[in-house]
């Protein structure tokens, strides 16, 4: 679990680390984007909903849970999709999905429609999306992942801090049935950010170089793999012990990693500060969320930090705990507080799925990821309610916030104790290549002692010529 091993994906490709990676970083932050900040940029129209629709605050906020339930449940289904049809066909139809979901939902006549539409199908077309655009960036980088890994989640506070203006302008010009038919046409991009998604084929060089005289039992192999029906949903990641620890750890941590973003502004105002005061925490919280992923990104490939990936997720957990059970009491502590949570909440984004792809590797990534998800999306849709019962039952913030901080914490300690205890570290690449040569060494140091015994007798038959007139024999040492 903490070891970093170089990933070659299914095609047998080192990943290129660079070249047309990049154009898949673009389009992997373009969806990072949408599929994080679409469900909170929705909110925007609540209120207009409400007075369409006569239903109250809590009917509308379930379109964002069914969001996100999509996002987060349709994994497994999303990992079938993607080993039988690959990457680029399931995120174009995502993206048509996308769309469809937010232009119907322009004509809706009742809240149940928008359900349907907004939450169901945009939903699912975004979840189709997102999961395919991490396999193919686990493709195509390997050295520089985590890198990428932090670009790509640093979409989330861009795109969420462009499509909440966006959506309030289109509200106000259009209302919202134009809004949602606008926003329904900008997730087509979704389909262009698909068609980046050039899945990677060996060169024509290499595939010749590899056919030699063993041409016909390798051909056999070819066949006998074709054959062979391939896993649409690998459960044998369940084996590795590395996996399980990260999928309990991961699932405890969204109990109350997403707590304190719904509930700081409404904290805010109970302490009696403005509307727009109140508002402006999140604006910081996103700000600095969105330099800290790339940043850490950066730190995570470094070669020290790297190969202890894992502990350094559990730090960044145990951060984010720890800015939560520190709280707050007035207006510049909160302020500290959004600073210190959006620092920790951008590290934890940048190596999540960092961390995963070092455990499991390019070749059950695809359904690891399915899997992992589809456990989080039990503890999304039961942790902020269950904040909210307590919130109901205690009248007090505080402890709201004390819980979400215990949960991430716990979850940084079962991760890093079961990951020391229970998990031996990856011999690396390098250490392989360091034992080979130094075989090779230890066999080159052998021969000189044979090497030095046979040079007497070499100079005792090269004076024979000199001697007897004719070159004697060499003897069988000397050859």
């Amino acid at each position: 679990m903490g070891g970093v091993a170089v990933d070659v994906g299914s095609t047998g490709v080192k990943a290129p680390d660079g070249g047309w990676g990049w154009a898949v970083l673009a389009g992997c932050f373009v969806i990072t984007g949408f599929s994080y900040a679409f469900p909170k940029a929705v909110s925007v129209f609540f209120k207009e909903l409400i007075r369409e629709f006569g239903v109250g605050y809590s009917d509308t906020a379930w379109i964002s849970s069914i969001l996100l339930a999509m996002l987060y449940g349709t994994g497994p289904l999303c990992s079938v999709l993607v080993n039988r049809f690959g990457c680029r066909p399931v995120m174009m139809v995502g993206g048509l999905f996308a769309s469809l979901g937010m232009i119907l939902a322009s004509f809706s006549t009742s809240i149940i429609h928008i359900y349907l539409s907004t939450g169901v199908i945009t939903g699912l077309g975004l979840a189709l999306n997102f999961q395919p655009s991490l396999i193919m960036l686990n493709r195509y980088f390997s050295e520089k992942r985590p890198l990428a890994n932090g670009l790509s989640a640093a979409g989330s506070p861009v795109a969420l801090c462009c499509l909440s203006p966006l959506g309030q302008v289109l509200q106000y010009q259009y209302g919202w049935r134009g809004g949602f038919l606008i926003l329904g046409g900008l997730l087509l991009n979704c389909c262009v950010c698909g068609a980046l998604m050039k899945p990677l084929v060996p060169p024509k060089s290499a595939q010749k170089k590899e056919l030699g005289e063993d041409d016909d039992k390798e051909q056999e192999a070819e066949r006998n793999k074709k054959k062979a029906k391939p896993k649409l949903l690998d459960f044998s990641v369940f084996k590795d012990r590395g996996f399980l620890i990260y999928t309990v750890a991961a699932s405890i941590m969204v109990l109350g990693l997403f707590v304190p973003p719904v509930f700081v502004v409404s904290y805010a105002k109970e302490l009696g500060n403005e509307d727009t005061k109140s508002a402006l925490l999140l604006t910081i919280l996103g700000f600095v969320d969105m330099f800290a992923r790339p940043l850490c990104g950066v730190i995570a490939g470094m070669q020290w930090v790297r190969p202890r990936c894992v502990y350094f997720f559990g730090f960044a957990m145990i951060f984010n705990g720890t800015a939560d059970l520190i709280g707050s009491q007035d207006y510049p502590s909160l302020v500290a507080f959004c600073i210190f949570f959006g620092i920790s909440y951008g590290m934890v984004g940048a190596l999540q799925f960092e961390v995963l792809m070092a455990i499991v590797g390019t070749e059950k990534f695809s359904s690891a990821i399915g899997l992992v998800l589809l456990m989080e999306a039990i503890a999304v849709l039961v942790g902020p309610p269950g904040a909210g019962r307590l919130l109901d039952a205690t009248k007090n913030y505080m402890y709201v916030f004390l819980l979400a901080g215990c949960e991430v914490a716990v979850s940084a300690v079962v991760l890093t104790t079961c990951n020391f205890l229970f998990i031996k570290p990856k011999p690396s690449v390098d250490a392989d290549k360091h034992e080979c040569v130094t075989a090779a060494d230890d066999s080159t140091a052998k021969m000189p002692k044979s090497i030095t015994v046979d040079s007497q007798e070499v100079e005792r038959f090269l004076k024979e010529p000199q001697q007897n007139g004719s070159m004697a024999a060499c003897p069988e040492t000397c050859l």
